[in-house]
């Protein structure tokens, strides 16, 4: 019988994942909220925030105040 190795990521890389997710979604979408991103992408609430810091980091994001909420789009 076979044996499967199950593979674990690390968090790096579950940041770095999100951050792939987010920066896909975005370049479809466009300016979202981001309680919208976080809901549309099923991402927690932490990965989502890390990813968000990972492509804040790489100047690849633009933040807009409305009302309640912040939209975020790619620059």
């Amino acid at each position: 019988m076979a044996r499967t190795k199950e593979f674990k990521m690390g968090i790096q890389e579950q940041i770095i994942e999100s951050a792939g997710q987010i920066y896909n979604y975005l370049n479809a979408k466009g300016e979202v909220s981001i309680s919208k991103m976080k809901k549309d992408l099923s991402l927690s609430e932490n990965f989502a925030e890390m990813g968000l810091g990972w492509l804040s980091r790489e100047d690849k994001l633009e933040y807009t105040q409305k009302a309640k909420s912040v939209t975020v789009k790619l620059r």
